[in-house]
């Protein structure tokens, strides 16, 4: 079934639509983190104003570099210490859809250990969005059970895969790296 979710996913994502899917924390909403009308859309579905970025998934290193100017040895060095999945926001965005980054040029980007995530990124080539399937404002699911009607009606796909656990999830730690490689932790 793995397979086919991908498949069915990665062609919503490449024909611009928008998915609801399960990450290496919380249930995301997510698109083509380089088409700027999939990621407005997005922020409609979440009532979301739009000076508030999302993050990106990524599948490696690789990856990350297409998306960014310059990827900061010391950002390498922190996320192979990290014990839980970790977003960092990075300065220097690029080649992404332009309503995903930050007015200071940030973005943030989380290298996905999810097996579901890597192959769909795999698959479709793309990063993706990833946010929180809620309404912005509106505490943030932890099971697919808490995701409102709202939502799952409101995208192009409802992928088929991890819908029936029920440990609940958290969201990844949040960092922010500044150009000077100083590193802030905003979310443990």
């Amino acid at each position: 079934m793995i397979d086919s979710e991908i498949i069915k996913a990665a062609e919503v994502i490449e024909s611009g639509g928008i998915i609801l899917y399960p990450t290496d924390t919380i249930w995301g909403i997510g698109c083509d983190a380089t088409r700027e009308e999939a990621v407005q859309h997005i922020y409609s579905l979440k009532q979301r104003d739009d000076s508030k970025s999302m993050l990106v998934l990524v599948n490696g290193t690789q990856m990350l570099k297409q998306y960014l100017s310059e990827v900061p040895p010391v950002a390498l060095a922190f996320l192979a210490k990290a014990k839980k999945p970790t977003t960092i926001i990075y300065p220097g965005a690029r080649n992404l859809a332009e309503n995903l980054v930050a007015e200071d040029g940030s973005v943030g980007i989380r290298i996905t250990s999810d097996p579901f995530c890597k192959k769909l990124i795999e698959s479709c080539g793309l990063p993706l969005v990833s946010t929180s399937a809620n309404i912005s404002g509106e505490l943030s699911p932890s099971v697919f059970s808490e995701i409102k009607n709202h939502i799952l009606t409101q995208v192009d796909h409802v992928v088929k895969w991890r819908q029936d656990e029920t440990k609940a999830s958290l969201p990844s730690a949040i960092i922010k790296l500044a150009e000077d490689g100083k590193i802030t932790i905003l979310r443990p």
